[in-house]
């Protein structure tokens, strides 16, 4: 169930910050893009497939790019897990609004669902050259122990 907090932006910066503590992130290796193809032809799905999308033209998959991904943004992705329970309404534009500010990049943001480890997860992408930035940024954000 999606939760909805009615509180001061220094109230939700505390929480999301206690959120992010509690996540499980995780920094996934190599250089990732989405491969399209058309609607008519939807991809297969293999173990290094991340995510899958599609709107009304194509099918998106963000899978490990390799040489023959040309012309494509490749991106670093990292992702979290929350755990169950925990209020986490706004994350995704609280840590994008503030990697943009540090970092001065947009991120796309994949969410998901596995009930089994807590419910929703996100897949967040950012430039290659930046995902270092961006984690840093990440762990920068999460209350001292």
């Amino acid at each position: 169930m999606v939760d909805v907090s009615r509180e001061t932006p220094d109230r939700t910066d505390e929480r999301l910050r206690r959120v992010l503590a509690a996540t499980d992130l995780v920094v996934h290796e190599g250089v990732w893009c989405f491969r399209e193809t058309p609607l008519s032809d939807p991809p297969a799905l293999a173990l290094p497939t991340l995510a899958v999308v599609r709107d009304a033209e194509s099918w998106s998959a963000l899978v490990p790019a390799t040489d023959e991904d040309v012309d494509v943004e490749r991106f670093g992705v990292f992702s979290f897990h929350f755990p169950s329970g925990v209020d986490n309404s706004g994350f995704v534009g609280w840590l994008a609004t503030h990697l943009k500010r540090s970092l001065g990049t947009g991120v796309f943001v994949v969410c998901g669902s596995n009930r089994s480890r807590g419910g929703i997860y996100d897949y967040w992408g950012c430039p290659s050259d930046l995902l270092s930035d961006a984690v840093a940024a990440v762990e920068n954000l999460r209350p001292a122990a």
